[in-house]
């Protein structure tokens, strides 16, 4: 297993959208970036790239590169998805948290987890997404930008067997990862 974290920050800005986890959100200001400056996307793809050290979203999407700009943030999650593929990884579980004085997140989470789920195919259950205020405290929280940060686990394919249609851990001996120090093994 291998775990990755990730981190982005966009700074609030008028004349843009705000857009995040693929969701469109109304409000006065948007982030400003190269691409769509979905912060959750960048920071989720982040953690994929580091857990598979596969560098990070500068090095295959850069900012001078036109090719990105004003992208779909999930686009080029797709991208990384095809790259995790290549490298033959498995997401485990994403779990990510929105940075935001304002807006109110909650009542786009749901869109923005189904978005991500669908584009990495996995199930909704392997990714969770939460926001937070800071009070009022720093940059986000006097509302001049928005971050986030993710973290992520990925199991290389190599550790799985194909059985009948389905991935199938291989059976360890021993209990946990093989150790041989409790009574687990025996349930």
């Amino acid at each position: 297993m291998r775990i990755g974290s990730g981190y982005d920050v966009h700074k609030l800005v008028e004349g843009r959208d705000l857009i995040i986890g693929g969701v469109t959100i109304p409000y006065e200001k948007g982030l400003l970036g190269h691409s769509d400056a979905d912060v959750l996307t960048h920071a989720i793809m982040d953690s994929l790239l580091g857990a598979a050290a596969l560098g990070d979203i500068g090095k295959h999407f850069p900012d001078t590169d036109e090719t990105y700009k004003g992208v779909s943030s999930l686009v080029l999650l797709q991208r990384v998805k095809e790259l995790l593929d290549e490298s033959f990884y498995l997401v485990e579980n994403i779990d990510a948290t929105i940075i935001a004085q304002k807006p109110k997140m909650a009542p786009y989470i749901e869109t923005m987890r189904e978005n991500i789920a669908r584009v990495l195919g996995i199930e909704l259950n392997q990714i969770n997404i939460k926001a937070t205020t800071e009070e009022g405290l720093g940059f986000t929280g006097e509302g001049l930008g928005i971050s986030c940060n993710a973290v992520c686990l990925l199991t290389s394919a190599a550790d799985y067997r194909y059985d009948d249609r389905s991935y199938v851990f291989p059976e360890k001996t021993g209990g946990c990862a093989g150790c041989s120090g409790c009574s687990l093994k025996n349930r």
